[in-house]
């Protein structure tokens, strides 16, 4: 009887393990088919407020052409680089996103381009992966984890999490101070969808006051590659100088205390600025990799605040 239960025992362990590796890839599948190169869709507008005499601000649209390539692709690190490509000589490096399975440590966003570092249980993060965004300059935006859903042929993930003001609104917004982020991600047959369930908050040592929520969806439909062919050319030039750019930053994160604030200007300079020029001069003066992180280092001290 016990040689019974041992084998059933061990019969079991296995299928649960294979479950979860099935599991796994599945997710690692949904992830992977975010990349591509789409015609996107922006679509935002306010929709409640609880002050009867607020003014809804008027809804956003917008398009554009993304290019969302897989920069590393390890078992439980997935990072997608996505790339504006204005028009057959422009391109603009655009928002990353980095997948993490199981990641015990996130990086959440309080106020004020500030964040802090958060340590999650094991059980908090059992079968989920972390979206980490990040700027252009690719200094945190917001981070937020959940599971990824696979049920009757929708794959899916969701999570909350609070942000900074949406660049759409970061130069023309001062009456709220923090995004509650609510997303879900789909994957479509045509390529992906990116829901927006959002609550305009003011934060204050007194808590937390909603002003406004919003709803907005990001449409990513898949296109012809041949309108990319000078951001693939860009990005191929570009993509060693912004791997230096990625270590420093996570470099900083790493021996950084538990909070840090980051300022968008200094000396007269936008962050993303300064590094975009950087950049060019990198490869006008073909840096080396050592070069790059000592010029980056330097360049980011004025706007670092631990």
């Amino acid at each position: 009887m016990k040689i019974f239960n041992l084998i059933v025992g061990l019969a079991t362990l296995v299928t649960v393990s294979a479950h979860a590796q099935d599991k796994l890839e599945q997710d690692r599948n949904s992830i992977k088919a975010l990349a591509g190169f789409y015609k996107v869709n922006f679509n935002y507008a306010e929709v409640t407020s609880p002050n009867p005499d607020y003014t809804f601000s008027k809804p956003y649209r917008s398009h554009g052409n993304e290019w969302a390539e897989i920069i590393i692709d390890e078992p439980k690190k997935i990072v997608i680089q996505h790339m504006l490509a204005i028009n057959d000589s422009t391109v603009i490096k655009h928002w990353r996103q980095d997948w993490t399975y199981e990641d015990p440590e996130i990086m959440l966003y309080t106020q004020d381009n500030a964040w802090k570092k958060v340590n999650l249980t094991a059980a908090d993060v059992k079968g989920k992966w972390t979206q980490k965004v990040y700027q252009v300059d690719d200094s945190p935006r917001y981070q937020g984890y959940g599971t990824w859903s696979h049920v009757g042929g929708h794959d899916s993930w969701q999570s909350e999490t609070d942000s900074p003001l949406p660049r759409r609104e970061s130069t023309v917004r001062k009456d709220y101070n923090v995004l509650n982020r609510g997303s879900r991600i789909t994957i479509t047959k045509d390529g992906w969808m990116f829901e927006q369930d959002n609550k305009k908050v003011v934060r204050t040592p007194q808590g937390d006051k909603l002003i406004a929520t919003e709803k907005g969806y990001e449409e990513f439909t898949k296109i012809d590659p041949v309108k990319f062919a000078y951001a693939q050319k860009w990005w191929e030039n570009q993509k060693t100088y912004w791997a230096a750019v990625r270590d420093v930053w996570a470099d900083f994160a790493k021996t950084s205390n538990t909070n840090f604030k980051v300022q968008t200007s200094a000396n007269g300079k936008l962050l993303y600025e300064t590094l975009f020029s950087l950049g060019d001069q990198s490869i006008k003066e073909k840096w080396s990799a050592t070069q790059n992180k000592e010029k980056i280092k330097t360049a980011l001290q004025p706007y670092l605040v631990k």
